[in-house]
């Protein structure tokens, strides 16, 4: 929530209603996710909340229709960028990578990492996610009870971690696992706050920032310096960090020790947390709904018998990767993505005033009424291609869009097919938790159980 230095009264942009001096401060603290929603469904497609006390307001101009979010994210982009105070956050703690690069920085970069992204590319990573999710199906086997946000959060990370450092993974992923809460909780804390104490005063908050960031630092420039040391030709291994020490553009152009650390490190964040966050709750749906869960086996069974999933098989399972869709659409990874207007924007009818704090709401558009009938109800047949045809391409948007969608969205497919295929082969699951309490962080989180009781299906 950035602070911003105009008002939007007189715009005839509809206001949520708050309380007097502070507006919707306190809801958007408690409940951010369910605020918006009341704003869409009190005031339609475009609301204004205002937030704080005068002189340190912040006003977000909220969108959430298809259309509007195409605007944002699509073919007005260029007028919306990453500049509010969020971004700045995350962008001085996990560097300028391409989730928070702009302008030539991030072309340059999107051209260097573009051809490592490939389908061709990112299929070859499917072994490697078949053998972390093999382990992770192994050390279940004494387990009666899993939390499936836990669980999955680490075959994610175990995965990303692999395919990213190879070898090295292992030491990596324990300083992630270590490090990643202190420092999103610190960046969310300073990027949602009004005011903020510089990061160099030596505050608890900033010091225990400060030590989770050198660890973290010190294990990736570790690795990225070992990669470089191997010959910066591409040959010094298959694994992703190799291949982006040898990446080399049509102009020669390469990236240094701190711009690989600071793709890693992007590669990290979005990497494991998004795919987790899926994979979770597919889980958890499909324990609450068991029809759902015996057809989506029953096509396992089908397509696969005993064999190791391949890339090749995810077109094969279609009925699995609407179940995937279905959970991304009630629970994307990225609920919320901010951007500032440059200029005056017109949308749905209104005028967005020049540098505005802009709101689009993937988790407020995935339930829109006008395209998701009975929206919060789990139904993976909404993601069928004639239904998928039907709609806008902004009703469904998990990955963002336009000119900055997750360039990482077919390997986060790759990963959740595979590992869903292989976990629903071997178990029944049950749910112990009927809801899952979430909130917004940097990505979806869950912030309560999400248990399943197991039932082996071996033998």
């Amino acid at each position: 929530m950035a602070v911003g230095s105009h008002t939007g009264a007189g715009t005839g942009i509809p206001e949520l209603a708050g309380v007097p001096l502070l507006g919707s401060l306190f809801d958007l603290k408690s409940d951010s996710l369910g605020t918006y929603l009341r704003a869409q469904q009190r005031h339609g497609d475009l609301v204004r909340i205002t937030a704080g006390p005068p002189g340190l307001r912040a006003e977000l101009y909220c969108v959430f229709s298809p259309e509007g979010a195409q605007q944002v994210l699509g073919s007005e982009a260029a007028n919306f960028r990453k500049d509010n105070s969020f971004y700045q956050e995350v962008r001085e703690s996990f560097g300028n990578g391409l989730l928070t690069s702009q302008d030539e920085d991030y072309l340059r970069q999107r051209r260097l990492v573009q051809p490592l992204f490939t389908k061709r590319r990112v299929d070859g990573y499917a072994g490697a996610v078949a053998a972390e999710t093999e382990l992770t199906l192994r050390a279940w086997r004494e387990t009666g009870v899993v939390d499936v946000s836990d669980e999955m959060t680490r075959l994610a990370l175990r995965a990303v971690t692999r395919i990213l450092f190879g070898t090295d993974g292992d030491a990596a992923a324990g300083v992630v696992d270590r490090c990643f809460p202190v420092i999103t909780e610190y960046v969310l804390r300073r990027g949602y706050s009004p005011a903020n104490l510089p990061r160099s005063w030596p505050t608890p908050g900033n010091k225990r920032a400060a030590a989770a960031l050198e660890e973290l630092y010190a294990v990736c420039d570790r690795i990225v310096a070992e990669r470089l040391g191997a010959g910066n030709d591409g040959n010094g291994g298959s694994d992703l960090l190799s291949l982006l020490a040898g990446a080399k553009s049509a102009d020669d152009a390469e990236f240094d020790a701190v711009e690989l650390r600071e793709q890693v490190l992007v590669f990290l964040l979005a990497g494991h947390e998004t795919t987790a966050t899926s994979l979770a709750f597919a889980l958890h749906l499909l324990a609450r709904h068991p029809e759902q869960q015996t057809r989506a086996r029953e096509e396992i069974s089908r397509v696969l018998g005993d064999r190791t999933p391949q890339a090749a098989d995810l077109d094969r399972l279609p009925y699995l990767t609407q179940v995937l869709k279905e959970a991304m659409r009630l629970y994307p990874a990225a609920p919320v993505i901010g951007r500032q207007a440059v200029a005056d924007a017109r949308v749905g009818g209104h005028t967005i005033p020049a540098g505005a704090d802009v709101i689009v709401a993937p988790w407020v558009t995935h339930r829109h009424p006008r395209h998701w009938p009975d929206p919060d109800r789990f139904d993976p047949d909404r993601f069928t291609p004639e239904a998928e045809a039907a709609r806008p391409r902004y009703a469904w948007f998990p990955f963002g869009g336009g000119p900055r969608a997750c360039i990482g969205q077919h390997f986060s497919m790759l990963e959740s097919v595979i590992a869903l295929a292989m976990i629903l082969r071997a178990y029944e699951f049950e749910a112990v938790d009927a809801d899952v309490p979430v909130s917004t962080g940097i990505t979806l989180r869950a912030t309560g159980p999400a248990r399943c009781r197991l039932r082996s299906l071996a033998g």
